[in-house]
């Protein structure tokens, strides 16, 4: 039994112009205890499908169930197999961290897991912010909580949708290490992001949405294997030459270059030399995985 199954996925929004369908036939499965990325750009469908996973967007055809439990039809049971980081700060100004996770644990049913609140805001760095009311709290501070609160009724599966949007760096070592930890004891994750670098670090296997279809489903690995590629990355402040400049990737004066092999390098660096480029910090490496997201996205065929 998978722990979350996608079975033919579809949404459609009333929009203005006519019907707007954030979700086409989306079907994949994420096993028991895998570390799942679920990756696409904005409006790609991601969110859509969070919230169907959820129970609060309704989907408008196909199935979905966590650990063998319907969203729909086994809402209740679903729920509970489920802790869902949002992306949105959402908290109850009134109540100090403890009372809020206590309240959190209560929609569960569960009373006298003080033990498990403890170990949440040791690992989480919330230990001192315990008795602080949740509005004086940073927004770093805040996530944390969010964190907290989808963990505390112990769920096998847990969502992370954008956990460590603008937040700072120290957070993100602590939320992974105790998420990676927690998937090593047996919980199944799955991340959305925008990090490529975690997704790359953190997920076995990857799902790519672009306008509401899966692109690209198979292990990290795979994927970076499959598109495998010399990546020729330097910066430079002169004007690129049209050609390079027509395929290259551009990051303020980092610029990034596709490669087939060794004599493609030859023959890009040449022709930096014949512009008059200047090359400064050269790295010849291999595609990762940003570079691969990229080419998938920009592929007419997908």
């Amino acid at each position: 039994m998978p722990a979350v199954r996608f079975d033919k996925v579809s949404k459609v929004y009333s929009g203005a112009h006519g019907p707007l369908r954030a979700l086409d036939g989306v079907s994949f499965d994420i096993g028991q205890g895998e570390f799942f990325g679920l990756l696409g750009p904005n409006g790609a469908g991601k969110t859509t499908l969070i919230s169907v996973l959820a129970g609060l967007t309704r989907a408008s055809g196909g199935s979905v169930t966590v650990m063998g439990h319907d969203v729909v039809a086994d809402y209740a049971a679903a729920r509970q197999s489920l802790g869902i980081v949002p992306q949105e700060l959402v908290f109850d100004p009134f109540f100090t961290v403890r009372e809020t996770l206590r309240i959190q644990s209560g929609y569960f049913g569960i009373r006298r897991n003080d033990a498990w609140i403890d170990e949440l805001l040791h690992n989480l760095g919330l230990t001192d912010k315990a008795g602080a009311n949740m509005r004086q709290l940073s927004g770093g501070m805040k996530r944390r909580v969010l964190v907290a609160q989808a963990l505390v009724h112990r769920p096998p599966v847990i969502v992370l949708d954008e956990p460590t949007a603008g937040v700072d760096v120290e957070l993100r070592q602590t939320l992974w290490q105790f998420i990676s930890r927690l998937n090593q004891q047996g919980h199944t994750v799955l991340l959305t992001t925008h990090y490529l670098e975690e997704a790359e670090a953190l997920c076995g296997r990857i799902a790519m949405l672009k306008q509401g279809r899966v692109v690209a489903l198979d292990k990290t690995s795979a994927l970076l294997a499959g598109r495998a590629s010399t990546m020729l990355r330097f910066k430079a402040d002169a004007a690129l030459p049209p050609a390079i400049a027509a395929v290259a990737r551009v990051t303020g004066r980092t610029v990034q270059v596709k490669a087939r092999d060794a004599a493609e390098v030859e023959s890009l660096l040449a022709t930096l030399r014949a512009a008059g480029v200047k090359v400064e910090d050269l790295e010849i490496g291999r595609a990762d995985l940003e570079d691969v997201f990229l080419e998938i996205m920009q592929s007419p065929s997908t």
